[in-house]
């Protein structure tokens, strides 16, 4: 299912979304907590849009993930914060039942595909992607079948077994899921698309997300975008992770850090 009916909200009451989580977008049966920030952001531009805001897109999202939702029916609650004129801010939160699963703090703004970059600290220098592998899809990654992969292969030794010394996964990203191209929306799945970087360093691949911050700072002008993730520590069973997506033109599209749960094999 394309990624924009799969993170579809509908009004049902006043400041109140129906949306329908699905199978396509699960990590372990589970909804990936990229495209449930889809979901989240597109309840706040609506709500936001309700409220008199002319702004078009989620330039930041802030998303704690409380428990774990199921595939299924979910009910989006909004509070329309601030409607500014540069800048707008919508809380929201997903709910089944009578549990709130995740609460998001979005931003809201306007984008544009010809930005002028005065400053980027932030580089990423990939091989051409005919150099890159492909690798065969993991079981519990569904969602990776809406998304074409294709990894350095400098940093994919974990694949086979290997236990690295560096924490980090570096990729060409394409969407594949039979819509659209890659847009100020659904970059917000691409910053969590990749496998855990604490793969690399022997984890089980168990690594469930508490608190996911990601930032869209351009429309990305190109159908594949760069993308480097990575661990900047792990301590008392939590990781703190990072990415950073890049279009073909060396422009930062979007950036993400996460803090999550993290288990090892027995002896990694």
């Amino acid at each position: 299912m394309p990624l924009f009916d799969a993170a579809a909200v509908e009004p049902v009451a006043p400041d109140r979304f129906r949306t329908e989580l699905v199978d396509d977008y699960t990590v372990y049966g589970f909804p990936n907590g990229g495209y449930l920030q889809c979901v989240l952001a597109n309840a706040a531009l609506a709500a936001a849009s309700d409220a008199g805001a002319p702004h078009l897109h989620a330039t930041a999202v802030t998303t704690n993930f409380i428990g774990s939702p199921t595939v299924g029916p979910a009910t989006l609650s909004t509070s329309v914060r601030r409607i500014g004129r540069n800048v707008s801010y919508v809380a929201v939160t997903l709910s089944q039942g009578e549990g709130v699963l995740s609460e998001a703090l979005v931003t809201l703004g306007s984008l544009s595909e010809y930005s002028d970059m005065r400053y980027q600290d932030a580089t990423l220098e990939l091989p051409p992607r005919e150099d890159c592998l492909t690798l065969p899809r993991a079981d519990a990654m569904v969602m990776h079948d809406a998304v074409e992969i294709r990894y350095d292969g400098a940093g994919t030794a974990w694949w086979e077994g290997e236990v690295a010394a560096r924490g980090e996964i570096r990729a060409w990203l394409r969407l594949h899921d039979g819509g659209s191209v890659w847009n100020a929306w659904n970059v917000l799945f691409a910053a969590d698309v990749l496998p855990p970087a604490t793969v690399p360093l022997g984890s089980t691949g168990w690594v469930p997300t508490l608190q996911l911050t990601t930032y869209v700072r351009r429309i990305p002008s190109s159908e594949w975008l760069q993308a480097r993730q990575w661990i900047v520590s792990i301590a008392d069973g939590f990781c703190e992770e990072r990415c950073e997506l890049f279009d073909e033109g060396g422009e930062l599209v979007a950036s993400a850090s996460q803090l999550a749960m993290v288990r090892f094999h027995q002896g990694a």
